[in-house]
């Protein structure tokens, strides 16, 4: 893990010496030599290999997210004046504030991958756009021919649409498309106007309608289309269409 991001949310902290190792979940008080301390609206970024000391001062839990990132990654977000060199992924600065739009994502970004009803796809997805926000969206790509973008937009829905139930990354994604994750997620939501993993939530929905036309057990269904569970898979249907997988069913005369 090259870099670690964590947007803390509690206030008031305080930081003395106890040595701890972080973990992806948990609120952390980091201390370094030059005695920075997290606070609320702020995420800390913590070097590669550089020293620091964490504690839990006050009772109460955890309650940050931690993101470790690749250096390719990080050159690709962060905007130049925010590096010591700009070849080399290290940041001159210690903290950054964030809005509560950020704070907001972060939180959504947590639970979903605590409870576990995130696929891969999504949940790194919202990581780079919560990294992003947290570097102040400085990041551009050229745009490109309106053609040649479209074609690598239709080969990532192709790779998409080859296995609907696969838990894909971003990377897997990526490198059959041959472009970087972080390109690959800002282009693709230029050109369709939508994020990638909602598109793939909704070609999923898309194929259970057609087989909720024919007698299937929805919990085999729902993990077929590459939903953790039924519950994941009637909570985006009936959020997407107003009723239950069981109720289109009853109304579709099927059950």
């Amino acid at each position: 893990m090259s870099r670690r991001l964590q947007a803390q949310e509690r206030r008031g902290i305080r930081c003395h010496h106890a040595p701890r190792i972080p973990v992806p979940r948990g609120l952390r008080a980091p201390r370094r030599s030059s005695g920075d301390c997290g606070r609320s609206q702020q995420v800390v970024i913590l070097n590669e290999d550089e020293p620091y000391r964490v504690s839990h001062p006050f009772e109460g839990g955890d309650a940050c997210l931690s993101i470790a990132t690749s250096t390719a990654i990080l050159l690709e977000l962060a905007p130049e004046h925010y590096l010591l060199t700009k070849d080399r992924a290290a940041f001159n600065r210690s903290r950054l504030r964030v809005d509560t739009h950020t704070q907001a994502r972060a939180a959504r970004l947590r639970h979903g991958l605590w409870r576990g009803f995130m696929d891969a796809i999504e949940a790194e997805s919202l990581t780079l756009t919560l990294i992003r926000r947290a570097l102040g969206e400085r990041t551009s790509h050229a745009p490109g021919g309106s053609y040649g973008r479209q074609k690598l937009v239709d080969r990532a829905k192709f790779v998409l649409a080859s296995d609907l139930g696969r838990r894909w990354t971003l990377a897997d994604i990526a490198a059959v498309v041959g472009v970087s994750p972080v390109y690959l997620t800002q282009l693709f939501r230029q050109v369709e106007g939508l994020p990638l993993y909602r598109y793939q939530l909704q070609r999923r929905l898309a194929r259970a309608l057609d087989r909720l036309g024919e007698r299937v057990d929805l919990t085999e269904l729902a993990l077929d289309l590459g939903f953790s569970s039924y519950s994941h898979f009637s909570g985006a249907f009936t959020h997407s269409y107003g009723q239950t997988p069981l109720q289109f069913q009853r109304d579709a005369r099927v059950r």
